[in-house]
């Protein structure tokens, strides 16, 4: 793995699992910048799994807001990082009432100067049916335009489905 990496797919698709893989093939310790905020015990238990899962060399940086602070502190540290996920960054973004196009744009500006290897997670959202309401609707359009974006300056970009890797770009 080099460059910036994009991998998408839906739920439980194994992207985080190949964004570990495609990490940990790299001279260790790692970075891995978790997005996900904790507001009820199921998400406890989520989290949990997920680090319970990960080989030992993980430097784990929890950031649900200001992932262009952490991701630059990462890169100056020279470790290959790892985001998990961008999907519940912008979640974070949108319920925490930042600007989301403001954020967007600060993130965008930032991956193409990152001098270290970058894997990032995010779910594919529009796979299936129009949202009933705005604020989904908001979201999934955010998300989507998040990840085209993303995909035109990544290096990889790689789709998930049943554990299996598709390589797009």
């Amino acid at each position: 793995m080099k460059g910036l990496t994009l991998i998408l797919g839906g739920a439980r698709s194994g992207k985080s699992r190949k964004a570990e893989e495609l990490v940990t093939a790299l001279p260790g310790p790692w970075v891995y910048i978790a997005t996900a905020q904790a507001f009820d015990a199921e998400m406890q238990d989520r989290i949990r799994l997920h680090q319970g899962g990960r080989a030992d060399g993980w430097v784990t940086v929890e950031e649900p807001l200001d992932l262009v602070a952490a991701l630059s502190r990462a890169n100056a540290t020279g470790r290959p990082v790892l985001v998990d996920c961008l999907t519940l960054w912008l979640t974070n973004i949108i319920l925490a009432g930042r600007e989301v196009e403001g954020e967007t744009a600060r993130l965008l500006d930032l991956l193409p100067g990152l001098t270290v290897p970058v894997a990032l997670v995010g779910n594919e959202v529009g796979l299936g049916i129009v949202p009933d309401n705005r604020l989904s609707r908001l979201f999934r359009d955010h998300a989507g335009r998040l990840h085209q974006d993303i995909a035109r300056i990544a290096d990889k970009v790689l789709f998930m489905a049943a554990g299996l890797p598709m390589q797009l770009k």
